[in-house]
């Protein structure tokens, strides 16, 4: 009994380990790489007026002293033809939110608001009762609520000012109130969709293939490189339970194509693990020319009738620093490129001048990404 129990003891041991080494590595969830089509954010922006500012408003703006005198006007209050109040206490703003998929009236939402116009800073100051607009132009939230501005101005009498941050745009957390739900359509669909967020034909087809494996059914199917059709039954109840489930399911993705990224601007490169360097020597030297220029004060002879004068003198000089030619191994990884330009003290512009160099005589199988 004693020697069976500890058969079975170390038969489950090395079950357990052999699981553990057969396991997907660096496995994400489905819905980490990407989502359901249907299932999106919508933008809703509109234009507003703050009040409440210490001074630091539009002042005079056409737009902001119309956009007060609609404002007054919902509460009955009529300001005389060519009457333009001083508006240096509010602002023209525009307002920006976003409304995720399956949000509900009475559910508020995070809005920023950036100043319109001239107005100095934002602080302190107060939205007034606005609504926030789709792309069809519906009203789908009212904003309104006090702002948070992380900046900062401070003018001097002399004209001179200090900035921290930007105070001109600030935030009102749960400054809006959901007034119209999106329908998302997704329940009314012959099938559902997911959409990959990184085009890539062989994760589509691990996706496919582990939602089928989990689901014990054929159902899902890559039709392309982003999108994985899956057969479901109608109805919103059911479909949600299944996209819950399927949201879950662990799938190692591909890895990316061989790839260099350089930004000209910046002169950031970056390379990841999958490009491979054929052999290939380099041998990359630097140039200097130097000018110098010596001008020399001219005086006439004692007895003449010459004029001071200026005579240039220049000087030429070419310094070459010669580096030794290093070379990369077949199959040079991420580590050996690295290393190797670092060893010469290359800067970021050598690396994108070695990097183009190398994709051009066709000893770097990547794609050379310049922006």
């Amino acid at each position: 009994m004693i020697k069976t129990s500890l058969l079975k003891y170390l038969l489950g041991i090395c079950i357990c380990l052999t699981a553990l080494q057969t396991g997907p590595a660096h496995a994400d969830r489905i819905k980490d790489i990407g989502s359901f089509q249907g299932l999106r954010a919508n933008q809703l922006t509109g234009y507003g007026v703050v009040v409440g500012l210490a001074g630091t408003g539009d002042d005079s703006l056409e737009y902001s002293t119309a956009g007060v005198k609609g404002a007054v006007s919902r509460f009955g209050l009529t300001l005389p033809p060519g009457v333009n109040p001083s508006l240096k206490n509010a602002a023209a703003v525009m307002v920006t939110a976003e409304l995720p998929p399956f949000a509900k009236p009475g559910q508020r939402l995070d809005i920023t608001v950036s100043a319109l116009g001239k107005a100095k800073s934002l602080r302190g100051g107060t939205l007034v009762m606005m609504p926030l607009r789709g792309a069809d132009g519906q009203i789908y939230a009212m904003a309104q609520g006090n702002l948070a501005v992380g900046g900062l101005g401070i003018d001097a009498a002399d004209g001179s000012r200090t900035l921290v941050n930007i105070p001109s745009a600030g935030r009102i957390p749960g400054g809006a109130t959901v007034e119209r739900s999106v329908g998302t359509g997704f329940a009314r669909t012959p099938y559902l969709t997911f959409n990959l967020a990184e085009p890539d034909l062989t994760t589509a087809l691990r996706v496919a293939d582990a939602i089928n494996r989990k689901m014990g059914l054929e159902m899902a199917e890559a039709i392309d490189a982003v999108s994985v059709q899956i057969e479901t039954e109608p109805g919103a109840s059911k479909r949600i339970m299944q996209m819950g489930l399927i949201e879950n399911i662990e799938v190692t993705p591909a890895k990316a194509p061989a790839r260099v990224i350089v930004n000209a601007r910046t002169g950031t490169v970056v390379i990841n693990d999958m490009v491979r360097i054929t052999p290939a020597a380099v041998s990359h030297g630097k140039l200097t020319v130097k000018i110098e220029e010596s001008p020399r004060v001219v005086q006439p002879n004692a007895f003449g009738r010459g004029q001071t004068a200026v005579e240039p003198a220049s000087a030429i000089s070419v310094e070459e620093e010669g580096s030794p030619m290093f070379a990369f191994d077949r199959g040079a990884s991420l580590a050996d490129i690295v290393e190797t330009i670092n060893a010469i003290g290359a800067t970021p512009g050598d690396l994108v001048a070695i990097l183009e160099a190398l994709k051009q005589a066709g000893a770097m199988k990547a794609e050379l990404q310049i922006q």
